[in-house]
């Protein structure tokens, strides 16, 4: 497709940014030179800052007569999971049969809605043959390389009953560019990239906002699991371009560095992560804790990249008593179904 071909109508994504205009502008590069591109581009800014939205001003002009770009400015920073709640509702309201999530951290490979295409063309004529949306790969999770152009790994299988991804899990395909293309099963799904078809949108409603951030895209994804068959495919699609301090864990492993505020949301968000376990009966609670605990030791292992890890260790059991008092919070209720 040539840089003036009209997109077809089905794809919008939704990319979420906060303070990272650099960062962004290298994305909105892609967007340019990504071949096929969506029918719309959602940017959801947490900041509301006149820097991003002349970016998306500029975006719109080179990108007229094939996609339109929405900017969607926020009141208030909602994190990560807000942005991708509030952006999900723009883009299932303006049609699309596909939602197409990113953060601004990333680009977009060229070529990679058309490879894309494989998969998703295959979920519209098992749907338009009449298959259930259970027959159906309505959630599709492309392969990421590092901002260093090495491979990506991403854990794809989440444990239900401990409440964690699998750490053990193999890495899902070859390295060998001449492989077939292939796909895998999962049972979760990451924001950086996830696609997803809209009726698995209208099943489970908007992504959870409350989880501000962490664990809201592996609880969407978990959620997906239960109402069709997400799939990690061997496409590559995207590249992270946000370097981070980070352990290597054997050749494809890393233990990246984190922030207080993400380390407080990884235990918090715990507690909301329980309460949809036992909403589809894979709470329990002695699995539960081994999984928090082994959250706990992994935090306390990646404080040893931190300089203040007095204050980090506060940080992690804060958040790990914040998640009890959600727990008990019986007034709590999941995110509804869209009608």
């Amino acid at each position: 497709m040539s840089a003036d071909s009209p997109a077809r109508t089905d794809v919008a994504v939704v990319v979420v940014t906060f303070k990272r205009q650099e960062l962004l502008a290298g994305l909105f590069d892609s967007f340019r030179a990504m071949g096929e591109r969506p029918a719309t581009i959602v940017v959801v800014d947490n900041e509301a800052s006149p820097q991003t939205a002349a970016l998306a001003d500029t975006l719109r002009s080179d990108l007229a007569g094939t996609t339109d770009v929405v900017y969607a400015p926020q009141e208030t920073n909602t994190g990560g999971a807000g942005g991708f709640s509030a952006g999900t509702k723009i883009a299932y309201e303006s049609g699309a049969e596909w939602i197409w999530l990113m953060d601004d951290d990333v680009e977009v490979l060229p070529g990679a809605l058309e490879r894309l295409r494989f998969w998703t063309d295959r979920v519209e004529w098992d749907l338009a043959r009449g298959a259930s949306l259970a027959e159906t790969n309505a959630v599709v999770q492309g392969q990421r390389l590092n901002f260093d152009g090495s491979s990506f790994y991403w854990q794809y299988h989440f444990i239900n009953r401990l409440g964690i991804p699998n750490p053990i899990a193999p890495h899902p395909f070859s390295s060998d560019p001449a492989a077939p293309r292939t796909s895998r099963p999962m049972n979760t799904a990451c924001f950086e990239g996830g696609l997803f078809h809209r009726s698995v949108v209208q099943r489970l409603g908007l992504p959870d906002a409350r989880f501000f951030i962490y664990w809201d895209d592996t609880i969407y994804g978990y959620l997906a699991a239960k109402i069709t068959q997400p799939i990690v495919v061997s496409d590559l699609i995207l590249q992270r371009t946000r370097e981070l301090a980070h352990h290597r864990l054997g050749t494809t492993r890393k233990l990246n560095t984190t922030s207080d505020l993400a380390r407080y949301h990884i235990l918090r968000n715990r507690g909301y992560m329980a309460h949809y376990l036992q909403q589809h009966g894979d709470y329990h609670p002695v699995s539960f804790g081994i999984g928090t605990a082994a959250t706990v030791a992994k935090e306390i292992i990646r404080l040893s990249l931190a300089t203040e890890r007095r204050a980090g260790l506060a940080t992690v059991l804060r958040g790990w008593r914040d998640a009890r008092a959600l727990w008990r919070d019986r007034s709590w209720t999941p995110m509804p179904p869209l009608s």
